[in-house]
């Protein structure tokens, strides 16, 4: 189950730690992937050390927040793959520390990075790879989300959350305008990630499972929402959380 045989998918943000697990992932079930980073030289590695797997991957660098840059990007993959299946929008701005600038001593420059990156950077990839995903009748695209969407933290995600929630909103609309041409369009709502120091103690207190999630946790969830078994789910946010937020 779960294969991807024949399958082209982009993912941003993919030159290392979440991102580079979800292509990992994909690639491992079948899926040409293509690496994206703002950094050249981190899509190029992170390629690389796919492919030293013995996976089909390429790397292709471009901001995703520059809608020229993303329209050339997806048009490129197109001319050389033939074809572009699954589309992963997980590009992100790293936290430092606990969180970010407590909300009044915010810039609206900080305001603004979010907004372009986590929503207009989303906006614009879809509109990039949806014409030809409706004309094949077939396409996945996977939103990384937050739980910072869904509830309060007291870490300084006030615009990261608002961010994250605009996101969502687009993402479940958007399923109901391609869903009858053969697109799902879902999210991920992730917990507590071990890519920061002390996120273990953390998840202890939120989560039900005893560690903060892992790259390798969220390119499951990834790889199940870009399956054609998953084809009966759209506009839905599945928490990979360890099991915070129970309701």
């Amino acid at each position: 189950m779960f294969k991807l045989d024949g399958k082209v998918a982009l993912v941003s943000g993919a030159g290392r730690g979440m991102g580079f697990g979800i292509a990992q992932a994909l690639a491992t079930q079948g899926a040409t992937v293509i690496v994206n980073d703002f950094h050249a030289e981190r899509a190029e590695a992170g390629s690389a050390a796919l492919r030293e797997q013995g996976l089909s991957a390429w790397g292709h660098q471009a901001d995703m927040t520059d809608r020229a840059a993303i329209f050339a990007m997806v048009e490129r993959i197109e001319a050389e793959q033939g074809r572009l299946d699954i589309f992963v929008h997980n590009a992100g701005i790293p936290a430092q520390g606990w969180g970010y600038t407590p909300f009044l001593e915010s810039p609206q420059s900080e305001w603004d990075a979010w907004l372009q990156l986590n929503l207009h950077g989303l906006m614009h990839a879809c509109q990039a790879v949806l014409p030809k995903m409706i004309e094949r009748r077939w396409g996945r695209i996977v939103a990384i989300n937050s739980d910072a969407a869904r509830t309060a933290t007291g870490m300084g995600l006030c615009a990261y959350g608002a961010a994250k929630a605009a996101a969502l909103g687009f993402i479940r609309n958007l399923s109901g305008e391609v869903g009858r041409h053969g697109v799902t369009a879902n999210a991920l709502s992730l917990g507590t990630m071990n890519n920061w120091e002390g996120s273990d103690k953390v998840a202890r207190k939120s989560a039900s499972v005893p560690r903060a999630g892992s790259p390798q946790d969220v390119g499951a969830a990834v790889t199940f929402l870009a399956s054609p078994e998953a084809e009966w789910i759209n506009g839905q946010l599945l928490p990979v959380n360890g099991g915070a937020l129970v309701a």
